[in-house]
């Protein structure tokens, strides 16, 4: 149940079979005087909008008991119930809730057509208060989305992770071999290997030891790459670039690959677009 303030007064809103239902028990409190749903029930024209409601919306819809009601809406001594009327004609616009939460709900298009009889105000300010809520919860509903994705996504990289996704630390042989493309330096730090000893160890697979990298593997590769070009411009021997890459790889892939951390950074960056409303950094996934 969600909760709308429409000039002063607390408005719930609850979902019955899918569909937005307002609390008109609620909306009732703004009116001036002592006033009931029951007295809006008896009046002619009420009857005539729900009763064309119904046949648009409810296929189970009493016409027989309908034609009786309103035959007798607008006498003096005519009165019924929102329980009466749902019980003689299957309607299914009104409903009666008990409990403690309780209270007659009706379909946003007849909370708004009930809004009118409290005041042409209020049913104007009722739809603009209703429209924000919506749009409020569209847009954590995209956030939920794209959370729970986070989830999913991390739980199949789970296996990928106990399959030493963590490079290794490069062996001094490793370290003081001099390789011929500045690519395999990086394959080295970030995958242990070679291009030239994958392929020798997939011999089945085309493309290469990239094609077969994951998200986070690709996003660390992209940060190597870069530090690498800086390393070369500083005139940094490739003995010691490649010990500099291995260690910087190893500390990207365990923040990359770590569950905790994914969540507070996408925890942080939720609560601070929800509160400026404008996109804040980016998710890890």
């Amino acid at each position: 149940m969600s909760k709308m303030n429409v000039l002063g007064t607390e408005v719930s809103v609850m979902i019955i079979n899918e569909q937005d239902y307002i609390s008109i028990t609620d909306m009732l409190k703004a009116k001036d005087g002592n006033f009931f749903i029951s007295d809006w029930l008896r009046n002619r024209n009420t009857m005539e909008f729900l009763g064309i409601w119904e046949r648009i919306y409810n296929p189970n819809f009493n016409y027989g008991e309908f034609a009786i009601i309103k035959n007798q809406a607008g006498l003096n001594n005519y009165k019924i119930s929102v329980k009466e009327w749902g019980e003689k004609t299957n309607a299914i616009g009104l409903q009666a809730r008990p409990g403690r939460y309780g209270g007659t709900f009706a379909h946003k298009d007849i909370a708004f057509e009930f809004g009118m009889w409290i005041s042409a105000e209020f049913k104007i300010y009722l739809i603009k208060e209703f429209q924000r809520l919506k749009e409020q919860e569209y847009k954590q509903l995209g956030w939920d989305i794209r959370r729970n994705l986070t989830k999913i996504n991390y739980r199949i990289h789970t296996d990928a992770i106990k399959l030493n996704i963590i490079p290794q630390v490069v062996t001094k042989e490793q370290a003081n071999y001099k390789y011929a493309q500045e690519a395999d330096i990086l394959n080295v730090a970030l995958f242990g290997m070679t291009a030239a000893d994958w392929r020798k160890q997939n011999p089945k697979l085309d493309g290469n030891i990239r094609d077969y990298a994951d998200v986070c593997q690709l996003v660390c590769l992209a940060n190597l790459e870069s530090l690498n070009a800086h390393l070369i411009n500083d005139g940094i021997p490739q003995e010691k670039r490649i010990i500099a890459l291995n260690k910087t790889a190893i500390t990207q892939m365990k923040i990359l690959t770590d569950e905790d951390k994914i969540h507070k950074i996408n925890d942080r960056n939720l609560h601070a677009e929800i509160k400026t409303g404008e996109p804040v950094g980016k998710e890890i996934w």
